[in-house]
């Protein structure tokens, strides 16, 4: 089959359409063929060579895709059957091969370009947001990235689930985005400290800066505030005054999905499907893709997404 390869190791740029081997499959794994890939930032970060793939995952970027089942293996599938795929790699090629756990109807109403868009948001939002920070109506969350595919995401998930949404973008063209999808708060972190504006109001923080923003998150959480880090873009070290958390029984949660289990990802996505699937087909959360591009041009998607001037998703059609 083709996939994108990297072609340099030294490039993260040097992303090609080549020929490599078919995916086999293991017990339990369909064959998808690819329509579409999402493109996400743990892709660039792939490509760097800071975000290895879980052992026995395939070596292809690409953490999410849809298509149509091209061979059931030993699972009951239907062959031709069409499906959203959360992926521990392999996206990026013509055919991959996919646990039976993480296949996914689409959406009611979505093209399969459509539904490639949403899975990976979908699945990490709905993980963090309301599986492990439990965020309910009334609660006040903070969504850092506020105009990008996460966040954009994620502002229309929580005004669904009820709560006050603020959100930090780089730009005024952004944040009237998130103001458009729902955001009531709306800051700009290269003009204004969030911390300062949200001082002591969030319930939950979706942060995807890691170590630049820590002492400010805590700062801006509630009484019982929940910090959930799900990104590193900040960096991975810093000090901070343990005592802070004490008083106001503050929690910080590091997260990641690709790492999980097969059972854990089966989880996510079954829960996914049960309470964001409906917002999808009924209109209250949909999706939002900047572009599309043909698979061939993985490296200029890659490019376009680290310009920051991206908002929400782009996708590969194959």
């Amino acid at each position: 089959m083709k996939a994108i390869t990297q072609t340099d190791e030294n490039d993260p740029r040097s992303l090609a359409l080549t020929e490599v081997d078919d995916p086999q499959l293991k017990s339990g794994e369909v064959l998808v063929k690819v329509h579409a890939a999402g493109v996400n930032r743990g892709d660039i970060l792939q490509a760097h060579g800071n975000y290895p793939p879980p052992p026995g995952a395939s070596e292809i970027i690409g953490l999410e895709c849809s298509g149509t089942i091209a061979d059931p293996g030993d699972t009951g599938r239907e062959e031709g059957e069409e499906v959203a795929c959360l992926l521990a790699g392999g996206g990026y090629g013509e055919y991959v091969a996919v646990p039976e756990g993480q296949l996914m109807p689409l959406p009611e109403g979505y093209s399969l370009t459509e539904a490639a868009s949403v899975v990976e948001v979908a699945c990490t939002v709905w993980s963090n947001l309301g599986m492990l920070a439990g965020l309910r109506e009334g609660q006040t969350v903070l969504i850092h990235g506020g105009g990008g595919g996460i966040g954009t995401f994620a502002i229309q998930l929580c005004k669904a689930l009820g709560a006050t949404v603020a959100v930090t973008a780089g730009s005024d063209e952004k944040l009237e985005t998130c103001r458009e999808l729902g955001a009531d708060i709306l800051v700009n972190y290269k003009e204004q400290d969030f911390a300062q504006e949200l001082k002591g109001r969030c319930d939950v923080i979706l942060d995807i800066i890691g170590a630049k923003y820590l002492k400010q998150n805590l700062r801006a959480l509630n009484t019982d505030g929940q910090l959930v880090i799900i990104g590193l873009q900040g960096g991975v070290k810093t000090e901070i005054n343990l005592g802070a958390l004490l008083p106001r029984r503050l929690s910080v949660r590091g997260t990641t999905l690709r790492a999980r289990s097969l059972e854990s990802k089966a989880d996510v996505v079954r829960s996914t499907v049960e309470h964001v699937w409906p917002m999808l087909a009924d209109g209250r959360v949909r999706h939002h893709i900047h572009a599309t591009l043909p698979l061939a041009d993985a490296a200029r998607a890659h490019e376009l997404l680290d310009s920051g001037e991206v908002t929400g998703k782009i996708v590969l059609e194959a």
